[in-house]
C-alpha cells in the first residue's frame, strides 16, 4: 500500500488539465492531499497549501505523488531534483508516468540508501489473459468521451457515489493512474500490452450478481488519434451494457491535437453504439456529462437543457450537480 497522506507535486504543468492527477486525488480524496508543491511557472493550481518539502514532511505528509500527467509520461531534469531530494527528506514516491521511477538509477540508489519505496503504479502486477469475448452475469457501464480529460473519471465516480446513496450495487473500476491512486487497484491499461488489453478489461470486470453494476473508467476516445486504442479496448473487453456520453463543450481542438476539432455528440453516439454493439448487441446510451466547469451557471444550464432536448436522455453536470439522474438511468436499464 502506498503510505498516506499526500504531497502533490504539480512541477512545472503548463495549465490544470495537466495536473489532472493531483486534481482527481483532491477532489475524491481530500483527505489524503495535504499540500501541493509546484515550481515556478507552473499553470496549475490545487488550491491547497504551496510546501516546502521539510515543511509537507513535517505536517504529515509521507509520499510525493507525481501529480503530473504529461504527454508522453516523462519525467524531466527539473522534476528529478525534487524528487532525489524528496527520498532524502523521508518520502516515499508515487508516479503514474510511463517514465518508470524504477528505471531511474539516481532514483532507485537514494531510494535504496534512505529506505524508501518507489510506487509505479503505471506498471500491470497481472499476466491478463488475451479477451475470450465470453459474456459475464452482473451489468456493465462505461463512459466514452468525445476527447481525452472531458470528465470520464469523474462520471464514473460520482455515478459510485450516487448509486451507494440510493443502494443499488455497485463498483468503480479504475483504468489509468488516477484512478488507481484514488481506489487502490484496478487496471493500467494504457500500459498493457495491446493484445492483451481487452482481456484485462473482462478480468477487472468478472461475473457478479445480475443486479450489480461495474462502472467502468473510460480512456482516450475512439476519435482521438493519438489514444483511440484503449478506448476500442474498454468497449471490447467491458461489453458495456449502457454507455454515458461525456464531453467538453468549450474546447477548441482535441486535447494535444491543435487543428483538429472535437465531433459532435451526436458523431460520437453513433460510433461508440455501433461498436459497442459489436461486443453486446443490446447496449444503450442511458445518459450525458457534460464538463461545465469552464462555464457560468446560467451558460450551463442553458447547454444542458439544448442536449437534453435533442438526445431525450438525461444530461447533467455530476460533478456540479451530482449523478443522481444518471444513476435512476441505469437503475431502469
Amino acid at each position: 500500500m502506498i503510505p498516506t497522506p499526500y504531497l502533490l507535486f504539480l512541477g512545472d504543468a503548463p495549465d490544470p488539465l495537466a495536473a489532472k492527477v493531483a486534481q482527481g486525488i483532491r477532489d475524491w480524496r481530500p483527505d489524503h492531499a495535504i499540500a501541493q508543491f509546484r515550481l515556478p511557472n507552473c499553470g496549475a493550481d490545487m488550491k491547497l497549501p504551496d510546501m516546502t518539502l521539510q515543511e509537507a514532511w513535517d505536517a504529515g505528509a509521507r509520499t510525493l505523488v507525481i501529480g503530473v500527467a504529461n504527454r508522453g509520461g516523462v519525467i524531466s531534469p527539473l522534476w528529478k531534483e525534487v524528487l532525489l531530494e524528496a527520498l532524502t527528506v523521508g518520502f516515499d514516491i508515487a508516479s503514474g508516468l510511463h517514465n518508470l521511477l524504477r528505471d531511474d538509477p539516481a532514483l532507485v540508489a537514494a531510494a535504496k540508501a534512505h529506505g524508501r519505496t518507489l510506487h509505479d503504479v503505471r506498471v500491470p502486477s497481472v499476466k491478463y489473459p488475451i479477451a475470450s469475448g465470453a459474456r459475464r452475469t452482473g451489468k456493465r457501464c462505461l463512459a466514452v468521451g468525445t476527447d481525452c480529460s472531458v470528465g470520464k473519471m469523474y462520471t464514473a465516480l460520482a455515478l459510485d457515489k450516487a448509486m451507494a446513496e440510493a443502494g443499488m450495487k455497485a463498483t468503480f473500476r479504475a483504468t489509468g493512474q488516477t484512478g488507481i491512486l484514488i481506489t487502490g487497484d484496478g487496471v493500467p491499461l494504457d500500459a498493457v500490452i495491446a493484445d492483451f488489453m481487452s482481456g484485462s478489461i473482462e478480468w477487472l470486470t468478472p461475473d457478479n450478481d445480475p443486479d450489480h453494476w461495474d462502472l467502468i473508467e473510460g480512456q482516450g476516445s475512439l476519435h482521438h488519434l493519438s489514444f483511440s486504442g484503449v478506448s476500442m479496448a474498454l468497449i471490447h473487453g467491458g461489453q458495456p451494457d449502457a454507455l454515458i456520453l461525456c464531453h467538453e463543450p468549450t474546447r477548441p481542438h482535441m486535447r494535444g491535437l491543435p487543428g483538429r476539432p472535437l465531433p459532435s455528440l451526436r458523431t460520437m453516439a453513433d460510433t461508440a453504439l455501433m461498436v459497442a454493439r459489436d461486443a453486446n448487441p443490446e447496449c444503450r446510451i442511458v445518459g450525458i456529462s457534460v464538463n461545465t466547469a469552464a462555464m457560468d451557471e446560467p451558460a450551463a444550464l442553458a447547454y444542458l437543457a439544448e442536449v437534453e432536448a435533442e438526445f431525450g436522455l438525461p444530461a447533467v453536470d455530476p460533478f456540479r450537480q451530482g449523478a443522481a439522474r444518471l444513476a435512476e438511468a441505469l437503475a431502469a436499464v
